[in-house]
């Protein structure tokens, strides 16, 4: 299939060449999945038992606040791997949900899989220290910006970064992002043009 070839390519960036039977191998472990928008993959108050790649599509990832209202803290399109990280690797509850913002096609491996993967194969174990590394980084350059600018720079810094997001996204998702109210957004993009 084409877009687990995308996986595959993915992989050989971060590390090396595969030969057919590695490829084979590595793509052993996971299960391909072909979700419709608003698909829950995840769901809050249970053990975390995936990790997923995103092939084609957007999931997010978010908590329930205690006023009942959701908080996006992540989002994931192609080529991008989404889970609680910490309730993955220690298999533990979690209280996020993961669901999908576009139809989407994902791979997702559970954690013995994972594991059973970084064992059989090493150069995997190479790849997702990178991937986990940037992820990371990525986090901590999210933080930075939090504190750094005021709402409305957060805002436009974002847009510059990742057009995509903003072509892609709901309006009403952004913003829970961003932390703004949809409302709020409206007025800072109205702002603009003004």
């Amino acid at each position: 299939m084409k877009d687990k070839t995308l996986f595959i390519e993915h992989i050989e960036r971060f590390t090396r060449k595969l030969n057919a039977a590695e490829q084979e191998g590595i793509l052993s472990f996971f299960t391909f999945h072909a979700l419709e928008k608003k698909t829950h993959i995840q769901e809050g108050g249970i053990s975390c038992g995936i990790l997923c790649f995103v092939l084609r599509g957007c999931l997010r990832s978010y908590y329930l606040k205690e006023n009942g209202l959701e908080q996006t803290l992540d989002f994931g399109i192609e080529q991008w791997w989404l889970t609680d990280h910490l309730a993955f690797s220690t298999q533990t509850t979690s209280d996020l949900y993961i669901q999908t913002v576009e139809k989407s096609d994902i791979l997702c491996i559970n954690p013995v899989n994972f594991n059973l993967l970084l064992i059989k194969y090493p150069i995997m174990d190479q790849y997702f220290r990178i991937i986990f590394q940037r992820a990371y980084g990525a986090a901590q350059h999210r933080l930075k910006f939090l504190y750094k600018y005021s709402r409305e720079e957060l805002y436009f810094h974002f847009e510059a970064q990742f057009p995509a997001f903003v072509q892609r996204i709901p309006q009403y998702l952004l913003a829970s992002y961003l932390g703004f109210s949809p409302e709020y957004l409206s007025e800072i993009k109205k702002k603009r043009f003004s």
